[in-house]
């Protein structure tokens, strides 16, 4: 297997999920002998976003790098679909209300109780269409990156299996689309930028996730020697919802 793993990207699009009635359905066989179904997403109407200020821009090519982040809010055993969206309109209205940004930053949320939504707006479209929203999550580099908060504080304690599953499920299927090497692609914010997020435990958790996606894709399983990965002593949250530089002088627009 070429050393780069990746996928036909105008197959992966005829196989994409397709929405009906606004809710995300399952995807067509992805490789020749594995099938990969496109997990769940919650649309926006779904947890009752507000309308944001503006658009958001949509950029004609996929993004590189999937970026997993944490919310840096508390560790909560509320895992009903009720509390994933209520995190979805706090988020949204930090993002707009405190932070001044157009909309909520990042493109998809993960809360505790596994239960995966859309974020920025016109995220899943441009997600279907192989194309990438630029978004408000990981400062200077939003132009090529697309973001996953993931709820939560793991600095200490890892998150919940159904958050896991979840998460792993979301990578697949962004490698799947986008024809990204899981190996090379998936990165933590502060692989980034100057802070403590995804925090210490979840970013320890990487290289299974990376692992674990490359599983479900089919690919290869190899190891793979990393650039060195920006450890401890970074800075942590300051307040809810505070994981670290969002935004930067080298972004296109402003959150």
């Amino acid at each position: 297997m070429s050393e780069v793993i990746r996928l036909d990207r105008r197959t992966m699009l005829r196989g994409a999920a397709t929405v009906a009635g606004g809710a995300l359905l399952g995807a067509a066989p992805l490789l020749p002998q594995d099938a990969l179904a496109a997990p769940r997403v919650h649309t926006r109407a779904e947890w009752g976003a507000r309308a944001p200020r503006r658009a958001a821009t949509v950029l004609d090519r996929a993004p590189d790098h999937i970026v997993v982040h944490h919310t840096a809010s508390a560790n909560t055993t509320d895992y009903s679909l009720a509390a994933a969206f209520a995190l979805s309109r706090a988020i949204q209205n930090h993002h707009m209300d405190t932070n001044g940004w157009d909309d909520t930053g990042q493109q998809l949320t993960i809360s505790r109780g596994g239960h995966l939504m859309e974020g920025r707006n016109r995220s899943l479209a441009a997600i279907q269409a192989g194309d990438h929203v630029v978004g408000a999550h990981t400062a200077s580099h939003n132009d090529h990156t697309i973001g996953i908060e993931n709820e939560g504080l793991y600095m200490t304690v890892q998150p919940t299996p159904a958050l896991w599953v979840r998460l792993v499920e979301t990578c697949a299927w962004l490698c799947a689309v986008y024809g990204l090497n899981p190996y090379t692609a998936i990165v933590g914010h502060r692989d980034y930028n100057a802070t403590a997020c995804p925090g210490d435990v979840l970013y320890a958790m990487l290289p299974r996730l990376r692992d674990e996606v490359a599983g479900l894709l089919g690919a290869e399983r190899r190891s793979q020697v990393l650039a060195e990965r920006r450890r401890g002593g970074l800075p942590g949250p300051r307040f809810r919802f505070d994981h670290g530089p969002a935004l930067g002088s080298g972004d296109p627009v402003r959150g």
